[in-house]
């Protein structure tokens, strides 16, 4: 009598909090209803059939509970209850089926006049390719993907001359437009899938798929990737901002072209060089640093890194924050930079400054140290602490101790990678939350730092840790 009792207040209990739940679908902003219908269906008939049984195996253990009056008796077949369960279950899976192959026959057939965007998902990062005036896209093979062409553009495709190449974590879309989204992955399975929109598709390694939607709702909404794809998999978020057609089409223009990005490429260091004398004055003539000035050593930093801080200070992406000092100065140095063609020359001459052994400051538990920087840095930023250009993972060997402490705690403190566009840094944000206090950030501070050397020091205190 008592299972029975518990059996029915369940089900009672399930239905109040399914009517009263705080957890409802996001408010829909493109075309798919039909999703939503689909999926109140699945919730109407699977409802009804969690009700029935569990109402129906309360009923039943109440009505055949034990009794010494009767006998159980033993009844293998009965044709007739069989014939009602199957036509039962057959009309409840056809209800489930039915509605989502329609859905689907839609979803996998855009409309002709659907304009189209690429979107390409690494290990944790999205990035984005619109055709140029011909409307149309060119020719991309992942076997050509270097540091270099990280689309894997094919340089001798006309058609992709003018393809728009985005590296960031937001979409842009033009709203009550029908766009075909098609979807790559150059390293592991990935799924992209916005709630808003009620779309998600995985994306597979060494193939194209594709969905589409019409966004009907300006406003800037999450991209997810929806399949565990390694260690980073909860850091792995976009945006989509969908916008009116005229500031989707100024956003455009504003963006670099494929042939903009094969100009850019020709870098003249010796024009880098005569500009790196502003820089000189702290960050020294080789670019060895000056812990004096807090001027870290940058010599042998990767170029592409080195672009992308430089135009994030001179954005005010990074070193607007009021805690942040010292990035505060390099605002105004960044933006004695004219263009993207200096800044490029100039981190190409950086990149060719030949970095040298740095001096340990801190004290640090090396062995702690490496057993924090392997379960959770190496996977960015490699095992030997050289930097995965593929991740867009910078070269942390051999960096001064006391500066990669200080960027450390600024990321934990939120005085780094705060700012809505600095997506890597929200992402060091998330990875940095693992290093609960200042020793353990000053343990793999210094760890990194003597990555690659063999400076007695280190060796020294790697024995006595």
């Amino acid at each position: 009598m008592a299972f029975a009792i518990i059996i029915a207040l369940l089900v009672i209990g399930s239905v109040i909090f399914h009517a009263w739940s705080p957890w409802w679908l996001t408010p829909i902003a493109s075309n798919w209803g039909s999703i939503d219908t689909t999926i109140d269906i699945t919730v109407w008939v699977t409802g009804f059939a969690f009700v029935v049984i569990n109402l129906f195996l309360a009923y039943t253990v109440y009505k055949y509970r034990y009794s010494k009056k009767r006998r159980a008796e033993y009844e293998p077949e009965n044709k007739k209850l069989e014939i009602w369960l199957t036509g039962i279950t057959s009309v409840g899976v056809a209800a489930l089926l039915a509605p989502g192959l329609f859905v689907w026959a839609d979803f996998v057939n855009p409309p002709e006049e659907a304009h189209v965007v690429e979107v390409t998902g690494q290990q944790w990062q999205w990035a984005y390719r619109y055709p140029g005036a011909d409307g149309k896209l060119g020719a991309a093979d992942p076997g050509l993907i270097t540091e270099a062409n990280p689309f894997g553009m094919k340089e001798d495709d006309p058609a992709g001359r003018d393809d728009i190449l985005v590296e960031s974590a937001i979409m842009h879309l033009p709203v009550d437009k029908p766009v075909k989204v098609v979807l790559r992955s150059k390293d592991v399975l990935h799924d992209f899938a916005v709630a808003e929109f009620r779309v998600k598709m995985d994306m597979v390694p060494g193939a194209v798929s594709y969905l589409w939607l019409t966004p009907t709702k300006t406003g800037t909404y999450d991209i997810l990737c929806e399949e565990l794809c390694g260690v980073g998999h909860f850091v792995m978020r976009g945006r989509v901002k969908v916008q009116e057609q005229a500031d989707f089409d100024q956003w455009l223009a504003s963006q670099n072209t494929y042939e903009d990005a094969l100009a850019l490429a020709r870098v003249d260091r010796a024009n880098g060089q005569a500009t790196y004398a502003m820089c000189a004055g702290c960050h020294g003539v080789q670019g060895e640093g000056n812990p004096a000035l807090n001027a870290p050593q940058i010599a042998g930093l990767q170029d592409w890194y080195v672009t992308a801080q430089l135009e994030h200070f001179k954005t005010g992406i990074r070193g607007g924050n009021p805690a942040d000092t010292y990035g505060a100065q390099m605002i105004g140095l960044a933006a004695a930079l004219p263009d993207s063609q200096t800044i490029r020359n100039l981190s190409a001459y950086i990149n060719s400054l030949p970095a040298t052994q740095t001096k340990q400051t801190l004290s640090g538990n090396l062995k702690n140290g490496k057993e924090l920087y392997d379960h959770n840095c190496s996977v960015c930023h490699g095992d030997n602490g050289r930097g995965v250009w593929s991740v867009h993972a910078p070269k942390l060997a051999g960096m001064d101790d006391w500066y990669l402490a200080r960027q450390l705690r600024h990321f934990r403190d939120k005085v780094r990678g705060a700012h809505p566009e600095d997506d890597l840094g929200h992402q060091m944000q998330l990875m940095v939350s693992v290093l609960g206090d200042d020793q353990a950030i000053n343990d793999v501070a210094v760890y990194i730092s003597g990555l690659g050397y063999s400076d007695p020091s280190y060796v020294a205190a790697s024995k006595a840790n």
